[in-house]
């Protein structure tokens, strides 16, 4: 399996959005994808289709987060529950270690950091508001349990 590509669903009907246009950027993302498809549990999802506003802090302008899911789905009472969930690798939810000498991809590392905390804090605020959950994701929870 490709660590890009398209993912063609068993149940298309469960996807808001494009069925044909399902695109995963990591094998985590992919794994996720197959197990939304066949959940019973799994009512409605989808990647990357709705944007929610947050204000970067490397720059100060406003951009658009294009979180990696959306999942409706029905708890263990029968109640629906909606979820956004970003999946990531465990080493960017973290903060980059200090170095002496500030190389460049630690600049990097320090501005990528930075925005996903803006996206991530934005999203939050946008769940609270709407009583839905944000989760990330990583290579931890992938073994995916639900």
């Amino acid at each position: 399996m490709a660590y890009k590509g398209y993912f063609r669903p068993k149940n298309p009907q469960k996807y808001k959005g494009n069925p044909s246009n399902i695109i995963y950027r990591s094998m985590w993302e992919c794994k996720l994808m197959s197990h939304l498809d066949i959940h019973p549990d799994v009512i409605e999802w989808s990647s990357e289709e709705f944007f929610i506003p947050y204000k970067s802090p490397v720059d100060g302008r406003w951009h658009r987060y294009f979180p990696d899911f959306y999942v409706k789905k029905k708890n263990a009472s029968g109640l629906i529950d909606i979820s956004v969930i970003e999946v990531k690798p465990l080493i960017q939810t973290k903060p980059p270690v200090v170095q002496s000498q500030k190389s460049r991809r630690y600049i990097t590392e320090v501005m990528t950091y930075g925005v996903n905390q803006a996206k991530w804090k934005a999203a939050e605020e946008y769940c609270k508001e709407r009583k839905w959950s944000f989760h990330i994701f990583t290579e931890k929870e992938l073994d995916i349990k639900f």
